[in-house]
């Protein structure tokens, strides 16, 4: 009866951890992928399927994970390469690759190392483009180059399940001698600039000064003008009010109906202003000369006024004056020679 207890409980043991085996081979079936990762599948050691991003089941022990892949655009920094240009510069180029894996089976399967495949091919690339262009022209087509090699790549990885989104290069170093002289040939080219924008700026001020000065000679024609201008008008209208007030003063005279003997003691004052002795040329009327002469006659028959003295009068010489001789600084010679 012992047996048969002893038994029984064994049997049972025994299916309970049957059980418990097979709930942890069915649990450990079960997979989460987690977003932006795709599984590759085997079954039996072939490819059976690949998972997308979420709950799966798969056969425990007969289906395995062959590779785990990232569907994210990823970055591959590989290191400097020696590239020989065709001036036959050694330089030392470090490119970068932008990619995404689009097929995860051609990546699992399509090469045995897709990342070292990809920068093999990127070296390679680099030195068949670098080596078609010179010094100069590598340094300047960087976009060219990177465009190449985008497309040259892309086409190249679909066997792999490789996108290539995008190439650059990183650095280009060129050797220590070639870099000195591009830095003296820099130099010059900023000197040579400098003495470019002073002499610019040297003829812009030269121009501006005489433009500036034209404008104050112009100005100052102008004022000149306008001044003149000004001064003959008010010359002009002086002269305009002289003759009125003449004018006027004559039709006043007339008039008054002055008699003669007023317009003889004008004519006398008139005669009088002309003998103060400042004009040099005088030229009298006749009729005011006869009226002269005769005040003058009755003037000496009846004793008025102070007598004219009629003696002749004694010139005497005027030494006249040598521009020569005359002067302290001549020498005796000169003022014997004269005497």
């Amino acid at each position: 009866m012992i047996s048969i207890i002893l038994a029984s409980q064994s049997t049972t043991v025994t299916w309970i951890v049957i059980l418990s085996l097979l709930i942890l081979i069915l649990i450990s079936g079960i997979k989460i992928v987690p977003q932006s990762y795709m599984y590759v599948l085997e079954f039996l050691g072939k490819y059976y399927k690949t998972w997308d991003s979420g709950l799966h089941f798969m056969i425990p022990l007969l289906t395995r994970i062959s590779k785990r892949v990232s569907i994210k655009e990823q970055v591959a920094d590989f290191p400097p390469q020696p590239v020989i240009t065709k001036d036959n510069v050694t330089m030392q180029i470090d490119t970068v690759v932008y990619y995404r894996v689009v097929d995860p089976k051609l990546f699992a399967y399509g090469a045995e190392n897709p990342i070292l495949a990809l920068g093999n091919l990127t070296a390679t690339t680099l030195r068949n483009l670098v080596g078609e262009l010179e010094l100069d022209e590598t340094l300047t087509s960087r976009d060219i180059i990177n465009a190449k090699m985008q497309n040259i790549l892309d086409e190249a990885t679909d066997p792999w399940g490789i996108k290539v989104g995008r190439v650059e290069l990183k650095n280009i170093i060129p050797p220590k001698d070639i870099q000195e002289s591009m830095e003296k040939q820099m130099k010059a080219e900023r000197e040579k600039r400098q003495t470019l924008l002073e002499a610019e700026a040297h003829k812009q001020a030269s121009v501006t000064r005489a433009e500036g000065d034209k404008q104050a000679l112009i100005l100052k024609a102008e004022a000149d003008r306008d001044a003149a201008i000004a001064r003959a008008t008010g010359q002009a209208e002086s002269i305009r009010l002289v003759y009125e007030a003449e004018a006027k003063g004559i039709e006043a005279l007339k008039n008054a109906k002055m008699d003669n003997a007023v317009m003889t003691l004008k004519k006398l004052d008139a005669l009088k202003a002309l003998g103060d002795g400042r004009a040099t040329k005088i030229i009298v009327p006749t009729e005011l000369a006869t009226s002269a002469a005769d005040i003058n006659f009755k003037s000496e028959m009846f004793g008025f006024g102070e007598p004219i003295d009629k003696t002749e009068k004694k010139i005497i010489p005027v030494k006249k004056e040598d521009a020569c001789c005359d002067e302290p600084e001549r020498t005796a010679v000169t003022k014997d020679l004269r005497s």
